[in-house]
């Protein structure tokens, strides 16, 4: 997850020193969401952590059942089919086939978009 923040002493930017716990090049990982949720909230870290844990396990277990997770102005986890296909080893340049896969999918919302793009 990438996300923008406004430059100042508070934040780290590409260019400026890891400052206040957010990866350099503004990308957010799961400890510093958890740390972001639980001070918008007020909640604790302990109990938001436990939360975001048991929405993405949710979220998990319904697209391995092949089921679409749609959070409505965010977008939607989905399944798709990858179909055989023939490739090559890098290693020998021999020809090889590549076996059908599913794969995840996620399609942003328009919210999402539009947030993303303003």
């Amino acid at each position: 997850m990438r996300v923008a923040l406004p430059h100042n002493n508070a934040v780290a930017c590409h260019f400026c020193p890891r400052v206040s716990g957010v990866s350099k090049g503004l990308a957010m990982n799961k400890q510093e969401l958890i740390d972001a949720l639980a001070a918008s909230t007020g909640e604790s870290k302990a109990s938001t952590g436990e939360a975001i844990d048991a929405v993405l396990d949710t979220i998990l277990r319904a697209v391995s059942r092949g089921d679409t997770v749609q959070l409505i102005g965010f977008g939607s986890f989905s399944t798709g089919a990858r179909a055989e296909r023939s490739g090559r080893n890098p290693s020998t340049g021999e020809a090889i086939t590549i076996p059908a896969a599913k794969t995840v999918k996620f399609t942003a919302g328009k919210a999402f978009k539009d947030a993303v793009n303003t």
